[in-house]
């Protein structure tokens, strides 16, 4: 027994320290085969700190898609580690969602390997701060230059080595870039002034325009500077031939090995650092160099409102590891925050991840990160060969110097305006001055609501839930006594009736909770301004009154899609279905195979035909199965240019249309369901009468077959009016509604106020307007359909 006694205490003392490990949750970092240099920096980690397990997801969490982290905060189980996307930092912090890292910075004061504001570039620290406090420690950085081909410089007769310096000079350079095919279409084009990563934000602070005030009160959008870089956007675009015509062209580049500048279809772009990494793997001998992005040219003067700062600028963005509010190990996620910014980390990351890039062949490109004296040591150790040393360098020389996206908590809402400005401008819906001055109205409507939002008061559900109860209450007293009143003073009907509310009990109380009850919450909430993460504060009817005054441009182009959607989308549905099943309607050799051929599209899942139809409808012709088909016989033949599809706005819902043909087999079953109940003695009759062909479909197939018809009317209005997941794919995803919002549809619109903007007050109002809208229709549809809907058991009677 002492020995049994002994050995299960010897065991337990080695067993204890596994056992008492701390398992620390990251999310954000995704390990696989390409990400050796990260499970190196893991493993190392794991084994100099023996108490702590990593468990490492990506989730798809860190951008800007909110919807797993706010969730998992909610829910009491966050992770430990976010690597989130430091744009959004702020937006966060400001609703308590991130821990502020003060505590641990202030223990940092005076140790050797302590972390300071000083150890990193000021653009990556001042990102992740937010009211004075820091809520996330840097780890990548990266920042933006003008890429250009020295090839196509020779060819069309430039100085390879003096790329160009002002608007002037990159407007006139793109010109003669361009290169146009006999049917008038681009072969190559010179610049594209969105296409990289330059954004509004470059040209704007190029021209001394700034996107919000210094005490991040009020939007600055439309000052008269970034009326200006926009003005130059929207010219460059009209100089190349259109934004309409450049974005077709845009819609069929393709990444990596086939990128367009990779392949000379495109001169120069303005992109960013990690471009180095895929010319040093994709385009190793192409002859490139980079330079400061061109400014205007009284900048370079250093005169008037740009005197004192420097002649180029540049702007950074990249990742920091936060700590989410309520994480369960903040001293251990502290613990990896520190080694994963070391400099010892990204040395030994590099390290294991250049071997094995050169296991398969490749070459190496270090990833710079936000300390400048790791990557002077990462650039010693690992300098790149030829061009890409010159490039590397001269990136990392513009960083100090760079800016950065404004941090305030309307950031989403910020860069959405910024991007609705340019597109609007660029395609001629609107000037630049005009819509500048709506999306900064917008977006200052946001701030004001959220600075007074802690002067609203607490919405508090204990009086709606009395109410709520007490209707519950007395709707099952009037229900027994209904019950007692019908059932009698039978034993054995009493038995039965029990027997069925026990049978129905289930259901019953799945519906009240799990259906009743969030529809009276969503009611509760359209009254209340909310996002989650904070008690929701009494609004009354502002939400509503949000909708239909200041948003109600985004509502109308909403509604004004579906109704395009209904209107032409269904009639030529249900047309096209209808047409399959009358000719699948007859008894012919092989008509299963035919049936089954015309059904097996409409259940491949939704996502995936979305995918498919992409590229299937991609606007250039190299890329679009269609618009290839389109130019070897209408373009080359006739001189008919092929759409632009979903990367053009006036084609973007006919694509959408198109794409919903593609499963009109669905509907086939029930029009097949219906013509075969058809009586044939009424086609004799009528064949008798003398009516032949159309004759006979329009006085005998048409009624009989009309309450399918009624009932495909009202199903599809109503799947119109609640289309999401093709648009929320075909638009882009993350929210993204298309070019000019030509893809933007109620509950995609309903999406983004709830998960993009946290605005889950406002998304609930929404909800209820297209219920109603929907509820209205239906109502309508069904008043209508006694006046052309036939019953044949009516009929009868």
């Amino acid at each position: 027994m002492r020995r049994l006694l002994l050995s299960l205490s010897l065991l337990g003392c080695l067993l204890s320290p596994a056992l008492a490990r701390t398992k620390l949750v990251v999310w954000g970092l995704q390990s696989g085969k390409e990400t050796a240099g990260l499970d190196a920096q893991l493993a190392e980690f794991e084994r100099s700190n023996p108490d702590i397990q990593v468990s490492v997801m990506s989730m798809g969490a860190g951008a800007m898609n909110p919807q797993k982290l706010m969730t998992s905060i909610v829910g009491g189980v966050p992770p430990d580690v976010i690597n989130q996307d430091r744009f959004t930092i702020g937006d966060w912090a400001s609703r308590d969602a991130f821990r502020p890292l003060d505590d641990f910075l202030a223990k940092e004061q005076g140790q050797p390997d302590g972390i300071t504001e000083a150890d990193f570039y000021p653009a990556a620290w001042r990102e992740a701060c937010y009211q004075g406090k820091v809520y996330a420690v840097p780890t990548g950085i990266d920042d933006r230059m003008l890429f250009y081909n020295r090839a196509l410089f020779r060819e069309v007769g430039l100085d390879p080595d003096r790329p160009p310096r002002t608007w002037d000079e990159l407007r006139d350079y793109a010109k003669r870039l361009t290169k146009l095919g006999t049917d008038n279409t681009y072969q190559r084009i010179g610049f594209i002034p969105n296409f990289g990563n330059s954004w509004l934000y470059l040209y704007s602070w190029q021209n001394g325009g700034e996107f919000m005030s210094e005490d991040g009160r009020k939007c600055t959008l439309d000052n008269p500077h970034t009326v200006g870089a926009l003005t130059f956007m929207k010219d460059i675009y009209e100089a190349l031939g259109g934004y309409d015509k450049v974005n077709i062209f845009q819609s069929g580049f393709l990444p990596d090995e086939q990128d367009p500048f990779f392949t000379g279809k495109i001169g120069m772009v303005i992109n960013g650092s990690w471009v180095l990494n895929s010319i040093a793997r994709f385009a190793p001998d192409l002859d490139f160099a980079v330079a400061p992005a061109p400014v205007p040219a009284e900048r370079l003067t250093g005169e008037g409102r740009f005197r004192g700062q420097p002649p180029y600028i540049t702007w950074s963005g990249g990742f920091s590891l936060a700590v989410p509010a309520g994480a369960r190990h903040p001293e251990a996620a502290w613990r990896f925050i520190k080694w994963w910014v070391s400099k010892d980390g990204a040395l030994l990351s590099s390290r294991a991840q250049k071997a094995y890039n050169e296991s398969k062949g490749r070459p190496f490109v270090f990833t710079y990160t936000a300390r400048p004296s790791v990557n002077e040591a990462l650039l010693a150790e690992f300098p790149p060969k030829g061009r890409l040393f010159a490039a590397q360098k001269a990136f990392l020389d513009m960083l100090p110097s760079s800016r950065y996206r404004p941090v305030t908590f309307v950031g989403q809402a910020l860069w959405d305006s910024h991007v609705r400005s340019f597109e609007r401008a660029c395609a001629g819906e609107r000037q630049p001055q005009e819509t500048l001055a709506e999306e900064a109205r917008l977006v200052q409507r946001e701030l004001d609501k959220a600075l007074a939002r802690e002067s609203l008061p607490v919405f508090s559900f204990a009086g709606p839930a009395v109410v709520v109860g007490l209707l519950v209450l007395i709707g099952l007293v009037i229900g027994i006594r209904r019950g007692r009143a019908t059932v009698g003073n039978s034993r054995h009907a009493r038995r039965e009736a029990l027997a069925g509310y026990m049978m129905a009990g289930p259901w019953l109380f799945g519906f009240v909770v799990f259906t009743a009850g969030p529809i009276i919450a969503s009611l509760l909430f359209s009254l209340c301004d909310y996002d989650v993460l904070h008690a929701p504060r009494f609004v009354g009817l502002a939400n509503f009154a949000t909708l239909f005054g200041d948003d109600r441009e985004l509502l109308t182009k909403a509604l004004y899609n579906a109704a395009y959607l209904s209107i032409i989308g269904i009639p030529l549905g249900m047309a096209t279905s209808l047409s399959i099943a009358l000719l699948l309607n007859t008894k012919v050799k092989g008509i299963g195979f035919y049936r089954t051929a015309f059904y097996v599209p409409s259940i491949v899942p939704a996502i995936a035909s979305a995918v498919l139809w992409g590229w299937v409808l991609a606007g250039d012709p190299n890329k679009g199965l269609l618009n290839a088909l389109w130019k070897v016989t209408l373009s080359d033949w006739f001189g008919v240019a092929p759409p632009g599809w979903f990367g053009v706005a006036a084609w973007a819902k006919p694509g959408l249309i198109m794409q919903g043909l593609w499963g009109a087999g669905g509907g086939m079953i029930l029009w097949l369901a219906g013509l075969q109940g058809v009586p044939a003695t009424l086609y004799e009759a009528a064949q008798l009468d003398g009516a032949r062909g159309w004759a006979q479909f329009r006085n005998v197939t048409l009624p009989m077959i009309s309450p399918y018809v009624f009932f495909n009317l009202v199903m599809g209005t109503i799947g119109a009016l609640q289309e999401f997941d093709r648009v929320y794919v075909l638009g882009g995803g993350s929210g993204s509604a298309g070019p000019l919002d030509s893809l933007l549809v109620p509950v995609l619109y309903l999406f983004n106020n709830a998960f993009r903007y946290f605005k889950m007050g406002q998304a609930s109002a929404v909800a209820w307007v297209i219920f109603v809208i929907i509820l209205v229709l239906t109502l309508l549809q069904w008043w209508g359909q006694k006046h052309w809907v036939y019953y044949e058991v009516e009929k009868k009677r």
